[in-house]
């Protein structure tokens, strides 16, 4: 069965159907009918867990103009905190929406000012990245109101960033309010659109303008052979575990400033540097400290260009620092990068300053606070000395290839089949659900959907995973399982 090779040729052709040819769907959606699934909820479930990132909606504008509010009413639940005051939403927050049928992610963000210190300009700093790293944005307006000098500074931000704007002036509950919206043309945005986000008058027409600037899901647009672009390994950690260090020492000579101080990096550094006959690009990072909300000044915006360039890397390279403890920070900028999607190696530094008894507990460290990325390649270097850095390209290249493979459909349901056949999901309340069949709808990071008899705990999904690992590899990645279960044989739409 041909999975992976295009007509044209290509791999990274993207299908219709996730990662599924033509022929694999046919006869995968012949397997769901026959299992008294319902065609359309199939399809739906390998889109969703095939299309890779969603397209990433930005609401913003100044505060208390009604943005939480307007979220509230795109995602159909009251989940964004509301409040009549000026200030009451900080940090970015995301949600998944849907729309016409089409799915999307939306990102409700503090009130942008001019101007301001402390924690409104942290506030401020959180709208701007959204809208930088947003596919397209509305921008809510005060109708009553009308254009504030804020909102002029607002444009002038957004027309700089270059990507599609919405105008949406918000509160115009009536007729009467229209004219109040008609003035808004003004700010140079195109139409504006009115409406209520608290009374939800408008929003549809709003949301379908939103639609037609909306890319469909976006690309991933990582480099490779098949596009001929380097790969990008982005270095992160806590500061001063090393990350410069290591890259000069990748790269042979001093590419970026190194000191004893903590925080020398500010903004990554993206350097093209040629191993073994392979140009890669590495980008070295600031230093992520503890919490990104508690952070002031150079330092939040530093945190937040490292996590931009973790979300462009298709690997990211972790440094602990091995003559200290695992820290909870590890683990959270680990979580990050497993939580972004990309491949990880774990790179243990200063290897060299370490006692036998040092290296001991280490190793009982690595097994309880790092169980979890039990499956990421793992060197012990020296920045200082060069010791084993031979081997970090050989571990980057593997956590690459877990990244980006891709098992058969028939395969994987051979190997569920065995699987349930020896170990069967527990009984619960007297049943037993199965796992019925599965694919995989797409890789980098892999991502697979399972259809089953009835719930699977979350136990059994690790249980899956452990045991996909130890069959297919998938060193060095995540691995993302969602699990579709079927409605009862007399429950299917009318």
């Amino acid at each position: 069965m041909n999975d992976d090779i295009q007509p044209d040729g290509s791999a990274e052709h993207e299908y219709e159907h996730g990662a599924l040819g033509d022929a694999e769907y046919a006869e995968f959606m012949q397997l769901a009918a026959d299992e008294g699934f319902d065609v359309e909820a199939v399809e739906g479930a390998i889109e969703e867990a095939g299309h890779g990132p969603l397209p990433v909606l930005a609401v913003v504008g100044r505060p208390n103009v009604g943005k939480s509010t307007l979220v509230n009413r795109i995602i159909g639940r009251r989940e964004a905190v509301v409040e009549d005051k000026p200030g009451v939403t900080r940090d970015r927050v995301t949600y998944e929406a849907e729309w016409a049928g089409r799915r999307f992610k939306v990102v409700d963000t503090g009130g942008w000012e001019q101007d301001v210190l402390g924690i409104d300009a942290s506030v401020a700093a959180q709208a701007e990245y959204a809208i930088e790293a947003a596919d397209a944005v509305v921008f809510v307006v005060d109708a009553k109101v009308g254009a504030t000098d804020t909102d002029e500074a607002v444009v002038r931000l957004l027309r700089k960033a270059g990507k599609p704007v919405v105008l949406c002036a918000n509160k115009v509950d009536g007729q009467s309010g229209e004219s109040d919206a008609a003035y808004l043309w003004a700010l140079g945005l195109g139409e504006p659109h009115p409406v209520s986000a608290l009374h939800g008058r408008g929003t549809g027409d709003m949301l379908d303008r939103v639609l037609e600037v909306l890319p469909e899901a976006p690309r991933q647009t990582f480099g490779g052979a098949g596009l001929g672009g380097p790969r990008r390994v982005a270095l992160i950690g806590r500061p001063n575990v090393g990350k410069s260090s290591l890259l000069n020492k990748v790269a042979g000579e001093e590419r970026v400033v190194v000191d004893e101080l903590a925080g020398t990096t500010r903004d990554p550094v993206d350097e093209l540097i040629e191993l073994g006959g392979i140009t890669w690009k590495f980008v070295d990072t600031a230093g992520i400290r503890k919490r990104v909300h508690l952070q002031q000044g150079a330092d939040y915006y530093a945190s937040l260009r490292t996590a931009a360039a973790v979300e462009k890397a298709e690997v990211a390279v972790v440094l602990i620092d091995a003559s200290e403890s695992v820290s909870v920070q590890d683990q959270r900028i680990i979580t990050m990068a497993v939580d972004a999607g990309r491949a990880l190696v774990v790179a243990y530094n200063k290897w060299d300053t370490m006692d036998e008894e040092r290296r001991f507990y280490l190793e009982r460290e690595i097994e309880t606070d790092l169980a979890q990325i039990a499956w990421a390649p793992r060197v012990n270097v020296s920045a200082r000395t060069g010791r084993h850095m031979e081997k970090l390209v050989p571990a980057i290249e593997t956590a690459l290839a877990g990244w980006e493979t891709r098992v058969p459909t028939g395969r994987l349901n051979a190997f569920l089949g065995e699987l349930v056949a020896a170990h069967p999901h527990p009984v619960r309340g007297g049943k037993q659900p199965r796992i019925l069949f599965g694919t995989q709808a797409g890789t980098k990071p892999p991502r697979f959907v399972l259809f089953a008899s009835g719930f699977i705990e979350a136990g059994y999904r690790r249980f899956i995973e452990r045991r996909l690992r130890e069959e297919f590899g998938f060193e060095g990645t995540p691995i993302h399982i969602s699990v579709r279960v079927r409605e009862k044989r007399g429950a299917k739409k009318k």
